[in-house]
This record gives C-alpha cells, sequence and structure tokens, in this order.
C-alpha cells in the first residue's frame, strides 16, 4: 500500500476512493512534464488537455480514466462533490489517452477559492463500450460509478492540489509607456 500513502494523507482513499492496490502504471503528463501524486500546481498550468500513458501490455484491456475535484466549489463547503473535469473510456493497455473514447471533454480546474484535490482514477473495464457518460458533471459519485459499470476498485490514482494563480503574479510592463504619464 506505500504507492498510495500520498492518496492516504490527502484524504483521497476515504472521501473519493476506497483502499485499493496499485496493479497498473499511470503517468500524467502537463505539457510533457510528469506530475507526482500530491504536486501543486496553479490552474494556468492545467490548462490544456494532459496526455495519461497507462501501463500493461495486453491491447484488449480497456480502461476508464476519470478525473475529478472532490472539493468543488470550496474546500470548505463542498457542494458540488465530485466535479467531474474528464472520463474518457475504451483506453487500451500500453498506450495513451489519444487511444480512447472521450466521454466528457476536458474542463480545466480553475478554482476560485482554496487548493482543490484533482484526482485522476483508472479503472479496468470488462469490455469496450461498456462505460457511458453520467448526465451532469456536478455531483458526480467515483465509487457509485464503478459500481454502476462494475469496473472493481481502481487499478490506478493519483492527484494534484490546484489553486487559482494570484493577482501579485504575472508579467509587469515596465518602459517607455509605464515610466512617462500623461499630464491631464
Amino acid at each position: 500500500m506505500a504507492a498510495n500513502d500520498s492518496l492516504i494523507t490527502a484524504r483521497v482513499i476515504g472521501e473519493v476512493l476506497d483502499p485499493f492496490n496499485t496493479t497498473v502504471d499511470l503517468m500524467v503528463l502537463f505539457n510533457g512534464a510528469p506530475i507526482v501524486s500530491g504536486m501543486e500546481l496553479r490552474s494556468p498550468a492545467v490548462s490544456d488537455r494532459p496526455m495519461v500513458e497507462i501501463g500493461g501490455d495486453d491491447y484488449r484491456v480497456a480502461y476508464t480514466l476519470v478525473m475529478v475535484d472532490p472539493d468543488a466549489p470550496n474546500p470548505s463547503n463542498p457542494t458540488l462533490r465530485e466535479y467531474l473535469h474528464w472520463m474518457v473510456t475504451d483506453i487500451p493497455a500500453s498506450t495513451d489517452n489519444t487511444y480512447g473514447r472521450e466521454l466528457m471533454c476536458y474542463e480545466p480546474p480553475a478554482p476560485a477559492t482554496g487548493i482543490h484535490r484533482m484526482v485522476l482514477v483508472l479503472f479496468r473495464q470488462l469490455g469496450r463500450e461498456t462505460v457511458f457518460a453520467p448526465s451532469r458533471r456536478h455531483n458526480f459519485n467515483t465509487r457509485g460509478f464503478a459500481r454502476r459499470y462494475n469496473l472493481g476498485a481502481p487499478v490506478a490514482a493519483m492527484f494534484f492540489n490546484c489553486q487559482r494563480q494570484t493577482g501579485s503574479g504575472g508579467p509587469r510592463f515596465t518602459g517607455a509607456y509605464t515610466s512617462r504619464r500623461r499630464a491631464g
């Protein structure tokens, strides 16, 4: 269970998932850079859909990937828990998300307040085209979804923390335009 320690510490196991054993490699890359479970990212860094690489060696095996925010809209009052940001099904083993069917398009995380845990969960499907999109994104339930489609326990999961880009950063314009004020 050592591979899932960060999921336990962050209460992902407990609030979103039941305990499980990781049996498939899962690598998530934003803009080509791999992320580690528990990493802190600002919303601009995750504005584009990630590349998710999945392990395994049997192309006949298909996986479902879901990405949820259990802290929506606010970690202090998560009334939209879990918010579904992305869903891809029918991903063959040893490929990536581009080989699957995107049932819910990627909606970039854009937290307005607080630090949100963004959880990516991988399930092994019983067969292709056996998982379908939910009717809404808010109040998604990962455990209930897995039960409905007989997905069993996750085979891999990871999370990152996301918060909005603060107003204190960003480019500062200096030079002739800003250094000369117009009298008026």
